[in-house]
């Protein structure tokens, strides 16, 4: 079953729980979500949102369901789905799918890029979130990865197999 919105439009953290054991379906490419950051609002320093909206974020204060597709270290694209309501801006990371760790890896075997953002994963049928009936039974959570601010905050959260 396709997600919508109203998966989306919830508390970042809520949603990126249960991001886990969903599948992430591009074109002719699928995978289950086994890993997430969560980057909630301009009062968390790593949030790309912290310092206000930008021609590269402004997707984040859209509407929920986004995706988010955004260039790091001049090789690789990562990919967030916009969450929360207009207007606040928050996302959930997709860090790793089953068999593929690292959010660059991700976007380049799934073949995502920039020209992917700002894609309502509501409405597209190339590009969505899936949920296949698939249970974690457990998650673990600890600090993000790759940040030099917000250490504190518990946002990254695994399937602990």
């Amino acid at each position: 079953m396709k997600l919508g919105r109203d998966f989306f439009e919830r508390p970042t953290l809520l949603v990126a729980k249960e991001l886990l054991g969903k599948y992430i379906v591009f074109n002719d490419k699928s995978g289950r979500i086994t890993e997430v950051e969560a980057y909630v609002g301009k009062d968390d320093p790593a949030c790309h949102a912290a310092r206000g909206m930008t021609p590269r974020n402004k997707v984040m204060f859209g509407s929920a369901g986004y995706s988010y597709v955004y260039f790091i270290y001049g090789m690789y694209h990562c990919l967030n789905f916009v969450t929360e309501k207009e207007g606040f801006p928050a996302a959930v990371l997709i860090r790793a799918v089953e068999t593929i760790d690292g959010p660059g890896k991700l976007c380049k075997i799934f073949g995502i890029g920039r020209e992917h953002s700002e894609i309502d994963l509501c409405e597209s049928e190339n590009f969505y979130v899936e949920d296949r009936g698939y249970r974690v039974a457990k998650i673990k959570a600890s600090s993000r990865i790759g940040i030099k601010v917000g250490l504190d905050k518990m946002w990254r959260f695994v399937e602990e197999l």
